[in-house]
């Protein structure tokens, strides 16, 4: 069946659901059976429940999070909506909204406490595995799947995740945990929390190692340490610090790689940040935030590629690859929050940022490579009359040697009943462009005689600002039938000027030009235009039994270099149960339709990794021994056959239509002990 005619018939049959859930229920009648909804903050920055957010906002509690009993936060957003995500290897985790993305993603903002960390040391992505916080550290996660640049920037271009921490201010308390298993796992964790007068701590430290899939160099141990702290100066004023960092080693490459451009080596990784924020709120409706934070990191990265026999280098020559590479930014932000009246509320605010990116070897010798950004913005909220709600923004943005941009965002929600509510929207962002793409030189040159070899990555002065157009329509409903709800978005969103890698003739003519092509970062000349529809349906048809089911369609219409970087569709299928006397499980069931998986290493070659299915599963027994809570866990994770989910594509030409590189099983013992 054509991926059109499915969406129109889910379509339908979603816009008919809420007609036969709650048939005949008034308001008055549905309100007592309701819990109440959750307050969110990513969207706008106002607080607001999730049915008067503007977009859709998928919210995954500490709750549904321990449920999972997953090690990598990356994998959480296989559970989102419209969330395609998969892994080259174990240590690497390619998090997308739609896929729509290069082989660094940086088309969704992602942030802790608002901190954004996107790192320019790793090409403008996220390291998820080297991110300097625990599953422990985690309060709740928001996901904003749409487009949000009026609220936190260029980098939400498709979409938002806030991951908030927990507040210190808990009652004292610590725990241990241990996890050991397959393969070579072996996973320690610590951490607890103590007051003294106004004032409030929270330690967490952890400790993973695991071998990463099988047949690959793909060990990883990675040490993280993060310590927050919250002083309560008055009754209107708190300061907040925290103070986190990780240290890394993880296996890279393969031993067949073509020309050694992705030789076996370990990585090395440092990430350090420093936030601190002030918060002043003189009544209700209104705060003051101050904050400030700063990210560095260090990455040593280096081998040796060697090339094919040729008449100029008999036996082949041989180049030194030198990635090591530092970043650091430095981000200041004012931000006030109003309540005018009754039924209005903003919050408007101004940042600047700076980037200083030091690897010589990426960008022709220069030292280092500074950019900076200014940003102004505002958000409102106008309940106008009884159950309608306006909210508008735009922020005024300008990074260093790019042209001003205003990205504006209007949405209308109308709460029908107390539990229908429906949502439209429009927005327009431009991207924020990765210090890589718009700068990458990479000159590969023979070590013995200071020849280039090749030249990998050609820079290009001419790369825009790629822009998007997005309009979407939402419901949000809650049933009383098995206690249900059904979040839905369809969209269409249209990117002007995407940026790609493709091949590329280099002006300084390297040696083995007519060997191997270089590339460069382009604007796709035709519109990509992304038409869909995604929803989450909840439901408890039994005590204790919770039920989630993701489902999501999209059609993708562009230049054919830019086909198959959307998956047609993806499913999720998750069901957690208590069981009572102390016994938990969960077991998720995933779906993944056809997908290439971003641009790859040099050369450029065309692979679209296999439609796949893998199961999780995790069982769980709580207890008290002497007082304390222990608990114990047995966790699995890619049960069922061996697939591909991102190819690297320059190892893939080796292979043809055989996967290179697929994905393992993984199982391991859990114990936490809270003390």
């Amino acid at each position: 069946m054509p991926i059109i005619r499915r969406m129109r018939v889910t379509t339908l049959f979603i816009l008919t659901l809420p007609a036969w859930l709650h048939p005949g229920l008034s308001a008055a009648s549905e309100a007592p059976y309701f819990e109440e909804l959750p307050t969110v903050l990513t969207a706008s920055r106002l607080p607001q429940p999730l049915n008067e957010a503007p977009g859709a906002v998928t919210v995954l509690d500490r709750e549904f999070i321990k449920a999972t009993g997953y090690r990598d936060i990356g994998r959480l957003f296989r559970l989102v909506p419209g969330m395609q995500v998969g892994q080259e290897r174990a240590t690497t985790q390619w998090v997308t909204y739609h896929g729509l993305s290069s082989t660094y993603p940086s088309e969704m903002q992602v942030l802790i406490d608002g901190r954004s960390v996107y790192s320019p040391a790793a090409f403008g992505g996220v390291d998820w595995s080297t991110l300097p916080i625990t599953i422990d550290d985690i309060e709740r996660i928001e996901v904003v799947r749409g487009s949000n640049p009026v609220t936190y920037g260029a980098n939400a271009f498709l979409g938002v995740i806030n991951i908030i921490t927990r507040h210190s201010d808990e009652a004292p308390g610590g725990h241990v945990a241990i996890n050991g298993g397959y393969p070579g796992l072996l996973d320690i964790a610590a951490g607890g929390n103590g007051k003294l007068g106004d004032m409030s701590l929270r330690v967490n430290a952890q400790r993973q190692r695991d071998s990463g899939f099988a047949n690959l160099n793909d060990s990883r141990e990675v040490n993280i340490l993060s310590l927050r702290g919250d002083y309560r100066i008055s009754a209107v004023d708190e300061v907040s610090v925290r103070l986190a960092g990780s240290d890394a080693d993880k296996g890279a490459g393969y031993p067949d790689s073509v020309n050694s451009n992705n030789a076996l080596r370990d990585i090395r990784s440092q990430s350090y940040t420093f936030h601190t924020e002030w918060s002043h709120a003189p009544k209700a409706g209104e705060e003051l935030l101050l904050h400030y934070y700063r990210n560095q990191e260090r990455i040593a990265e280096r081998w040796n590629a060697r090339g094919a026999d040729s008449p100029y280098f008999p036996g082949g020559p041989v180049v030194p690859v030198d990635l090591d590479r530092r970043a650091v930014r430095d981000h200041v932000e004012l931000q006030q929050r109003l309540s005018p009246t009754g039924n209005t509320q903003t919050v408007w605010g101004l940042e600047v940022r700076r980037d200083e990116v030091d690897a010589h070897y990426l960008y022709a010798g220069d030292e280092s490579i500074v950019t900076q950004m200014g940003r102004l913005f505002g958000n409102a909220e106008w309940k106008f009359r009884p159950g309608w709600q306006l909210t508008g923004g735009a922020a005024l943005e300008q990074y260093e040697h790019e042209p001003a941009h205003v990205a504006p965002r209007l949405f209308l929600n109308w709460q029908a009943s107390a539990s229908d509510t429906l949502r439209a929207g429009a927005a327009r962002a431009w991207t924020q462009r990765p210090t890589f793409e718009t700068s990458g030189d990479v000159r590969a040159t023979e070590q013995n005689t200071g020849l280039l070899i090749q030249h990998p990555y050609v820079p290009n002065p001419d790369l825009r600002q790629a822009q998007v157009d997005s309009v979407e329509l939402g419901y949000l409903g809650r049933f009383k039938p098995m206690a249900s709800s059904l979040d839905v978005r369809l969209y269409r969103e249209r990117v002007r000027g995407f940026i790609y890698r493709q091949a590329a003739v280099s002006p300084l003519s390297p040696v083995l030009n007519t060997y191997t092509d270089s590339a460069q970062y382009v604007n796709a000349a035709n519109p990509v235009t992304l038409t869909g529809i995604e929803y989450q349906f909840k439901f408890s048809p039994w005590r204790e039994g919770n039920w989630i089911f993701n489902h999501s369609m999209v059609r993708m219409d562009s230049d054919e270099a830019l086909q198959h970087r959307v998956s047609p569709y993806t499913v999720s299928l998750s069901w957690q149960q208590g069981w009572g006397a102390g016994w938990s499980s969960m077991i998720s069931a995933f779906r993944m339709g056809p997908l290439a998986g971003g641009d790859g290493m040099v050369p450029i070659y065309s692979y679209v990794a296999k439609a796949y299915n893998t199961f999780d599963a995790r069982i769980a027994y709580a207890t008290r021994i002497g007082g304390r809570k222990y608990e114990f866990s047995l966790n699995a994770i890619n049960i069922g056959e061996r697939h591909q989910e991102v190819a690297d594509r320059s190892q893939q030409s080796l292979q043809g239509q055989c996967p290179a590189n697929r994905v393992s099983a993984v199982g391991y013992l859990g114990l936490a002990v809270e003390l």
